[in-house]
């Protein structure tokens, strides 16, 4: 009885402290705010899903269904989208810095203001996407086919065969 009533301060005292940040609930739905910082996807279908200002920093959605997804103002740093369907997604104002889009399709996707800087979206298919004041230093579009998207300017149009550069 006495290490009981020893260990009852203790215990008061752990219960009284507040609580740490949440942890990424992986398998949380997805919602607008989703908190899936670190989670594996891979593969899953959120297609048309409202994930406007989600957590996804350094998850992985490999060869995920992404399309017409609301990923506007998103946190995808180092993310991991290689080969994902992102076609028609909105991505306005999302961060995708360092995030690795290699072979992802973002056919008429939405990047207005959305920041590309240093990630790797070789031989991901652009067309018709718009980039509108997206970020793109440092991205490596080796291979991107560009052709009839909007450019960072907003004004000009890649042309037909736009391959890793506007033409």
């Amino acid at each position: 009885m006495t290490s009981a009533r020893a260990a009852f301060p203790l215990i008061a005292i752990l219960l009284a402290l507040p609580a740490g940040p949440a942890a990424a609930a992986c398998s949380d739905p997805a919602a607008p705010g989703v908190q899936w910082r670190r989670c594996i996807l891979d593969g899953r279908s959120f297609a048309k899903a409202p994930l406007a200002g989600a957590a996804m920093r350094d998850g992985s959605f490999i060869r995920a269904d992404l399309r017409e997804a609301d990923l506007s103002d998103a946190d995808a740093y180092r993310a991991k989208l290689f080969g994902a369907v992102l076609d028609g997604a909105v991505l306005a104002g999302a961060r995708l810095t360092e995030a690795d889009l290699t072979k992802a399709s973002l056919r008429g996707a939405k990047l207005g203001g959305a920041d590309l800087r240093n990630a790797k979206l070789v031989r991901a298919d652009l067309r018709e996407a718009d980039l509108t004041g997206a970020q793109l230093g440092g991205a490596d579009l080796r291979g991107a086919d560009l052709s009839g998207a909007r450019w960072t300017d907003g004004e000009r149009i890649c042309g037909a065969g736009s391959l890793g550069q506007c033409d």
